[in-house]
């Protein structure tokens, strides 16, 4: 990925939205687990993404290794 990183707080964009729905879909679900599957389908929403480069970013965040 060769997105900069925001000099505020070293986010990508695609990192961001991510966070931002996870935090979203957790909130819906009353703090329960959301799947890759559902949070992937809302982030497509608001950009292109691979599910291979989603998966990488993904576990880079959650810090999992696969």
């Amino acid at each position: 990925m060769s997105e900069l990183r925001d000099a505020r707080d070293g986010l990508t964009r695609l990192e961001r939205i991510i966070l931002w729905q996870l935090q979203l879909a957790e909130r819906e679900r009353g703090g329960a687990s959301v799947p890759a599957t559902l949070l992937y389908g809302r982030v497509v929403e608001h950009i292109a993404v691979s599910v291979e480069e989603f998966q990488a970013v993904l576990s880079r965040l959650v810090g999992a290794r696969y």
